[in-house]
């Protein structure tokens, strides 16, 4: 009798994109216009679910409030909930210097996002990424507190004060905006911060955290926006850094969450406002065609689920680690 072997099962991966629009970078850089709110969503969803739906992929869309209570993006988010992805909280005003709000604040700010998206989906929203990879105790207190199943707003990188030097040299900020920002993407210690999932224990309760991750043992970014401003100056280099990225997944037993934004859709023939953003120069087809060659080596090697499957699997198959929430904790990571 011939014994056929068995199909290896893949490791889990989650992906994830931050449906940040573009209001809210014009916003954060401190670009006149803002307040108008501009949306490019009818431009990016329908790239976005058309790419996901060659792959069979669904994933979890982190979702601004004040977008969703915008009837013009009405058309766009219905579809993101009709094609069966989570739906994800990304607060409601989108503003990076989250973790300086008091607790009545984000109490608020989390509601008024629940209430504009929720009845617009039909999903309860039960994950959150903080605008900016905003974080703090008063955040982590109030998801708990409202039901959340997880947060997803650490990103372990030490590449963070780079980030936030390129964005200071091209955004128009007073002293009080630059203020506000200057914990904008974490410090280098944020390197230190786990890849892997875990719990964060406070008083009564504990709360999952799900991070961003970046390079396992290097801890540089590796999400898609970093994958296509490589690809500025080379496609096949770019492919090999995030090849090389997921192979260290593997070696280290690191379950990768990785995270699309809406510019890794757009050229810079959609919105030339948005120039000054990394990789804005290349036109869409080219981004298009690496996100695709990026995406099937992710599907190849990980079986890829939104962020709120991936927690809820972790949770219950994975001994997690308990890291204790200490009231001094509070950053922009």
């Amino acid at each position: 009798m011939v014994l056929t072997p068995k199909p290896r099962r893949k490791p889990i991966a989650s992906l994830s994109l931050d449906l940040d629009n573009q209001w809210s970078y014009m916003k954060i850089h401190g670009d006149p216009g803002w307040e108008a709110l501009p949306s490019y969503l009818d431009a990016v969803v329908p790239r976005a679910l058309a790419l996901l739906a060659d792959f069979g992929l669904t994933i979890t869309f982190f979702i601004v409030g004040q977008d969703a209570a915008q009837p013009k993006n009405h058309r766009a988010i219905r579809a993101i909930a009709a094609a069966g992805h989570e739906i994800g909280n990304h607060s409601f005003h989108h503003e990076s210097w989250l973790h300086l709000y008091s607790e009545a604040e984000i109490e608020q700010e989390l509601a008024s996002a629940e209430r504009a998206i929720e009845p617009l989906t039909g999903k309860k929203l039960r994950g959150f990424r903080g605008p900016g990879y905003s974080f703090s105790p008063a955040v982590l207190n109030v998801l708990a507190r409202r039901g959340y199943r997880y947060d997803a707003s650490t990103f372990p990188s030490i590449l963070g004060p780079l980030a936030r030097a390129y964005y200071f040299m091209t955004a128009k900020l007073s002293k009080a905006e630059r203020e506000k920002r200057k914990a904008l993407f974490g410090k280098v210690s944020d390197g230190f911060q786990p890849l892997n999932p875990y719990w964060w224990q406070m008083a009564d309760t504990t709360l999952l955290e799900m991070p961003v991750t970046t390079m396992p043992i290097f801890k540089v970014p590796i999400h898609f926006s970093y994958i296509l401003y490589i690809s500025v100056f080379s496609r096949p280099l770019a492919l090999l850094y995030f090849r090389t990225a997921l192979l260290l997944c593997r070696l280290t037993r690191t379950q990768p969450s990785l995270l699309l934004h809406p510019l890794d859709f757009l050229g810079a023939e959609d919105v030339p406002e948005l120039a000054f953003f990394p990789a804005m120069n290349l036109p869409s087809d080219h981004k298009l065609e690496t996100l695709r060659g990026a995406i099937a080596l992710l599907n190849r090697q990980f079986s890829v689920v939104p962020v709120g499957q991936h927690a809820e699997l972790v949770a219950e198959t994975r001994r997690l680690p308990h890291r204790p929430l200490a009231p001094t904790l509070a950053k922009a990571l």
